[in-house]
């Protein structure tokens, strides 16, 4: 593999051979592709893919996210095994809590000890392919009713109604999570630029805030607003930051009203009112909630009882809520240890804050809104990032804006 040593000092891959891809970084890339697919084969790719990643790794990983990540697996297992009754849903989450955290161990070790630019290419080819597959799927979507919400929509359940089963064929079939993948992925996908090229990519940025106003979603986009925003500043002068303020606030009606449907927060029709009534019914009635957890998956029991409605959801839209209700003090602390000490060791392989706060903040916005805490988007998400702080430093004042 050649080399060119720019004058910023970053060295950028020239030559790409794809003789030397290896099985395991295949397998990565497949892992990313998996979660796409309509078929859910993907904790058998994850397993599969832990297992060579394994046997490309010279020394297993030991870390206290490790052992937090441990805690919480074991405890989730424990409580599983005193609640499981019979539910075929049930044990389909155990199995994934423990597939994704399985991949995320044996991903994480084999990413950092070796040299991962070349895997880095051939996840931004992959990347592409996806992304691409997605706008198709999205096209498809607003083609099935005659593109009548391509300028916006009223209510959370108005945009319900673009996901036809039968048009579906990439990605997921509910609105929140397709949105929630697309800025999962995306948000690296903006990043990859700024580590091979040494610049921030306005061209990548406006695509996947495209395909996240496409999809209709409130999600990817709040998320990817607040990781541009930090990218671009701590990457830019001063006249990039008053373009980028000046650029927020001309939008910002619009952004609040088509995209954000702030006047709907408190409709029972809108995903954004659901959520704070079961928040309310989760801080309300926190004393039925037993200091170590209600039971593994107790949510839907919990907000059918307590919440003012209950639109039959998994868990409470909200990771850490959701830690403490189903596995307590013990989930939520153990939980929250592991994403910090994940942080410490990130930070490890590249000493500078500000990549790993622009790095971390849409993924904790999200999970403030949706995720159970051990989906497959969040692993995905975190060996992403992982990846690509691993690479090199990143001296941001020679950042440059392009296309």
């Amino acid at each position: 593999m050649e080399y060119i040593q720019q004058p910023s000092g970053v060295k950028q891959i020239t030559d790409f051979n794809w003789t030397d891809i290896k099985l395991s970084e295949v397998m990565f890339c497949l892992c990313l592709i998996s979660i796409f697919l309509p078929i859910k084969i993907y904790p058998i790719v994850f397993l599969i893919s832990s297992f060579i990643f394994y046997l490309d790794t010279e020394k297993l990983l030991v870390s206290k996210w490790v052992i937090f990540l441990s805690v919480f697996s074991l405890y989730a297992v424990i409580s599983f095994f005193l609640s499981y009754n019979g539910e075929t849903f049930m044990a389909t989450n155990i199995i994934k809590l423990l597939v994704n955290f399985v991949f995320l161990y044996f991903a994480v070790g084999w990413l950092r000890q070796r040299d991962n630019n070349n895997l880095l290419r051939g996840v931004d080819f992959v990347l592409h392919f996806i992304f691409l597959l997605v706008f198709v799927q999205l096209v498809l979507y607003h083609k099935g009713i005659e593109f009548r919400m391509l300028w916006g929509s009223f209510s959370s359940a108005q945009t319900s109604e673009l996901y036809k089963p039968d048009l579906f064929f990439w990605g997921l079939e509910d609105k929140n999570m397709f949105g929630a993948r697309i800025a999962m992925l995306g948000f690296p996908y903006i990043l990859i630029p700024l580590i091979r090229f040494n610049k921030v990519s306005w061209g990548r940025i406006c695509w996947i805030f495209l395909l996240a106003y496409l999809s209709l979603s409130r999600t990817p986009v709040v998320a990817l607003l607040i990781g541009v925003f930090i990218l671009v500043w701590i990457s830019s002068n001063a006249r990039w930051r008053i373009i980028l303020v000046f650029f927020i606030s001309v939008s910002l009606p619009f952004l609040l009203e088509k995209l954000i449907r702030v006047e709907q927060f408190t409709s029972s029709r809108d995903g954004m009112g659901v959520r704070l009534v079961y928040w309310r019914a989760f801080f309300e009635h926190f004393t039925a909630i037993s200091p170590l957890g209600n039971g593994f998956l107790s949510a839907p029991e919990f907000l059918g009882k307590y919440a003012q409605f209950y639109h039959g959801e998994p868990h409470i839209h909200n990771t850490f809520m959701t830690s403490y209700l189903e596995l307590g003090i013990v989930g939520l602390v153990s939980y929250c240890l592991f994403l910090a000490y994940f942080y410490l060791e990130c930070k490890s392989q590249l000493q500078d804050n500000k990549f790993w706060i622009a790095a971390f903040l849409p993924m904790l916005s999200i999970m403030m809104i949706l995720y159970s805490g051990y989906d497959n988007d969040i692993v995905i998400y975190l060996s992403m990032v992982f990846l690509l702080g691993n690479i090199r430093f990143i001296d941001f004042k020679t950042v440059r804006m392009g296309i």
